[in-house]
């Protein structure tokens, strides 16, 4: 049974940061390629990033370039998502995916290439 599990959302005041986790078990996880979406509310869900398997290769959507640093560590089976200067409108459900599919496929139809979800963290930025 594959499990994505999230962790390290909270409150948060607007230009903090925040370093979220996620825990990958059931999967052969260096296989695969690795993502956050996240959904405001009211909002639809979103990509956000994506690394490759090997880790060399990561994709972000434009508003958190510069921002946002998605990396994994394969031994450990996890993947982060290290943000900084967070905005008021990056309140949202931010959640793991794994999909057997390139970056560039993840990050499309706003997940449709996604194999496997996690539940989500919330992560609130008041500003």
């Amino acid at each position: 049974q594959v499990q994505l599990v999230e962790s390290g959302g909270g409150l948060v005041q607007a230009g903090a940061s925040l370093r979220l986790s996620c825990a990958a078990s059931g999967l052969p996880f260096s296989r695969y390629t690795m993502g956050w979406f996240r959904q405001a509310p009211g909002k639809e869900r979103e990509f956000v990033a994506a690394i490759s398997s090997s880790g060399i290769f990561t994709y972000y959507t434009d508003s958190v370039k510069g921002r946002f640093t998605i990396s994994r560590e394969n031994a450990k089976n996890t993947v982060y998502l290290q943000m900084i200067s967070l905005k008021a409108e990056e309140t949202a459900v931010y959640y793991c995916a794994a999909s057997g599919r390139p970056m560039t496929l993840m990050a499309r139809n706003n997940g449709d290439a996604v194999d496997y979800w996690g539940k989500g963290t919330l992560v609130t930025v008041s500003s």
